[in-house]
């Protein structure tokens, strides 16, 4: 994610901090707002769709409709993600809902594959894992840019790794590997991107609409990856049915 464009009007001395310590806490409580609207919204839609088999079947049986839906939802994350400064913060917020639906609906699966139960736990485990080092991001002294390009390459090389797996060595074993793998990508990600976001909106001079943008973008880091780190300890700790 881009945070070097974002344009910093010219405050001086006591006006300029006022304006930061304002406009802070209110942009964080929205990143956070958003985020957990969208793994609300994400929830309800896998569950509703694990819960109509006709959806369901629609969904996994056309594969015209399955790739169609991925690829929506892959489109939608690089238009926001490109074109956040041409596009208004409600239009920003409807492509990230969609994207939350489509992904819920891509997800349902995991209610068929899963016990509710285990399910249930490995939410809350993922929840409090989250938590830990998005606390760790945010309160840190190191800078954690440094691991960005490590961690985005060790992402590309689990990726890679998936589909050769998936589509060539169907190894079970290779996959709990790679879960594994996942699991300390999104982790370290996760510290990674709470440092981003904090030292992004704390040079916010308001919270306009173009700091909300960018709080909404935040969001979008962080509901990422929650999602990915929940699908990863799911593929480890997930009971199947």
């Amino acid at each position: 994610m881009n945070y070097n464009d974002y344009e910093l009007k010219e405050y001086t001395g006591t006006e300029r901090q006022w304006d930061v310590s304002a406009a802070f806490p209110v942009l964080m409580r929205k990143v956070y707002l958003w985020m957990t609207l969208a793994l609300a919204i994400t929830g309800f839609t896998a569950y509703a769709v694990a819960s109509s088999p006709g959806i369901l079947q629609a969904i996994y049986s056309n594969q015209i409709l399955f790739w169609g839906l991925m690829i929506g939802e892959f489109g939608l994350v690089i238009g926001v993600s490109a074109a956040i400064n041409r596009l208004s913060l409600t239009t920003a917020t409807l492509m990230f809902v969609l994207y939350s639906v489509i992904n819920g609906a891509l997800m349902s699966y995991i209610f068929l594959a899963y016990t509710a139960s285990s399910i249930a736990t490995v939410f809350f485990i993922t929840a409090g894992t989250f938590a830990a080092m998005a606390v760790i991001g945010y309160t840190t002294k190191t800078d954690l840019s440094s691991l960005r390009k490590y961690l985005l390459m060790a992402l590309i090389g689990i990726i890679i790794a998936t589909l050769v797996n998936v589509f060539f060595v169907k190894s079970t074993g290779f996959d709990l590997i790679l879960s594994y793998a996942g699991v300390l990508i999104f982790v370290g990600l996760t510290a990674y991107d709470s440092q981003k976001i904090k030292e992004m909106l704390m040079q916010a001079p308001d919270a306009g609409e173009t700091a909300q943008k960018y709080a909404l973008l935040g969001a979008l880091s962080l509901y990422l990856d929650f999602i990915n780190l929940f699908i990863y300890l799911l593929r480890i700790f997930g009971k199947r049915e």
